[in-house]
């Protein structure tokens, strides 16, 4: 029996696609083997009593290496081994104790597991960044797989070499791109795919709050229909009511089952996290607009420092809860016109609003939002745009702190800073307003090929247009 040319061109595109995925995940490897070491030049011999490399404190802004783990060996109790939450507090000037730390449940709990075994921040370091590792590895295979070669965007791009070991936002990542994944797949009936993407959103929760913002967009495409295969794009079915709130309560019955044996053993603690992130302000170090922008139209004395403050906690929660509601407004409109609720373009564009209004912008952040560049056909020249913008703050931030240090000029470096930051703010109104135009990225294997019968580009087009 001979093989006809659509089946050889078929077993093909199964080999290049299988290529591309092993080269994205290969390459996403030595990505991070390049992230560790450079985060790890801050790191090493001679320590002091407490465990700290004595070299960090004079050389982590100097040579961009400074990194939150590093950073948090010490003043969250994980040098002592504490196990987190249980006993811990905060004090009235802000101050956790007691093993309370800043982030989300499984983010504590990563800490906790990274510092076993260690007696110094190098070790802490090197335990976490093989924890935390096989996230960004996972996270590689799963775009390869829907997106193709737009995934070494993540596998190889300068946000995983800044960022993969600054912070622990790989594992929320993972979450994240997995319930995209697992909406794309055919396995399993919408209700079901609703149900176990919004269980991942739920544990992504657990790691950083942001994947919750995802989980009204998702239950919007569950009540919807989905993708309605064979659907007119303006056929009204009757709403699935039912899936939609399954939908929620798998998401709530996943965070509840995480935070709820923590906030029972110890609730003080548990309660910390979420009023040290209430009580942060936008300073110096949060590389927000409301920093570089509204805090130099106030005076330097305390009553106009505290008028800043206020606010920012008013202007901040009210216009990142305006421009989700924006967001998921402008996809029902693309939804009465073609039949499908763009859930991920509209999920791209809340975390645009979030990043834009919030009054912190931590440099790793962009970790957030490299999927949604890979799964959405954004134009490349803005993606290259915002990775100038964003390295511009995740290098020039670090040697701004330098500059000011040394006693020099930093009219050149706060400009880097500057342009960093208002770059990365316009492009990210751009973003919010493309995420809900563009289709899904087709994935290519190689020049002009396309994956046969991918739910998610024909999800895309019949969504977009």
């Amino acid at each position: 029996m001979s093989i006809g040319p659509a089946a050889g061109a078929f077993g093909a595109d199964r080999v290049a696609r299988r290529t591309t995925i092993l080269t994205v995940v290969l390459l996403c490897g030595a990505t991070l083997l390049v992230a560790f070491l450079n985060k790890a030049r801050c790191a090493g011999s001679p320590f002091r009593a407490d465990g700290r490399s004595a070299a960090f404190d004079y050389i982590k802004d100097a040579r961009v290496c400074y990194s939150d783990i590093q950073f948090l060996w010490l003043g969250r109790d994980i040098d002592q081994h504490i196990f987190p939450y249980v006993h811990g507090g905060i004090t009235a000037d802000g101050t956790l104790t007691g093993g309370a730390v800043e982030y989300p449940v499984l983010s504590g709990l990563l800490m906790w597991l990274g510092a076993l075994g260690a007696h110094n921040d190098a070790a802490f370091l090197l335990r976490s960044a093989l924890l935390l590792a096989p996230f960004a590895l996972v996270t590689a295979w799963l775009l390869a797989r829907l997106a193709g070669r737009a995934a070494l965007l993540w596998a190889a791009g300068p946000p995983l070499v800044l960022y993969a070991f600054h912070n622990w936002e790989l594992p929320v990542v993972c979450t994240t791109v997995a319930a995209a994944a697992m909406m794309a797949s055919t396995r399993y009936p919408l209700r079901v795919r609703g149900a176990l993407a919004a269980m991942l959103l739920g544990l992504g929760f657990c790691f950083k709050i942001y994947p919750a913002i995802f989980v009204v967009p998702l239950m919007l495409y569950v009540l919807t229909g989905g993708e309605r295969e064979h659907a007119e794009p303006r056929v009204r079915r009757r709403p699935d009511i039912a899936g939609a709130l399954i939908t929620g309560a798998a998401a709530a019955v996943t965070v509840a089952a995480f935070n709820l044996p923590f906030a029972l053993a110890g609730y003080e603690g548990w309660r910390a996290s979420i009023e040290f992130q209430q009580q942060r302000e936008a300073d110096i170090t949060t590389n927000s607009i409301w920093y570089w922008g509204l805090r130099p139209l106030f005076g330097s004395d305390p009553l106009s420092s505290s008028a800043f403050s206020e606010i920012v906690s008013i202007a901040s929660p009210t216009l990142i809860i305006v421009s989700f509601a924006v967001a998921l407004w402008a996809g029902w409109r693309r939804y009465a016109e073609s039949g499908v609720y763009p859930w991920l373009g509209v999920s791209g564009a809340m975390l645009c609003g979030f990043l834009v209004f919030h009054k912190v912008h931590s440099p790793q952040y962009t970790l957030w939002l490299i999927p949604f560049l890979v799964l959405l056909a954004v134009p490349w020249p803005v993606v290259w745009s915002y990775l100038v913008a964003d390295i511009a703050i995740g290098v020039g931030v670090f040697r701004y702190f330098y500059t000011m240090g040394t006693g020099d000029s930093v009219e050149l470096m706060e400009a880097v800073v500057r342009f960093g930051v208002w770059g990365r703010a316009t492009l990210l109104v751009l973003l919010f307003w493309l995420f809900l135009k563009v289709p899904l990225r087709a994935p290519r294997t190689s020049a002009g090929d396309r994956e046969p019968g991918d739910l998610m580009n024909e999800a895309g087009r019949r969504t977009h247009g």
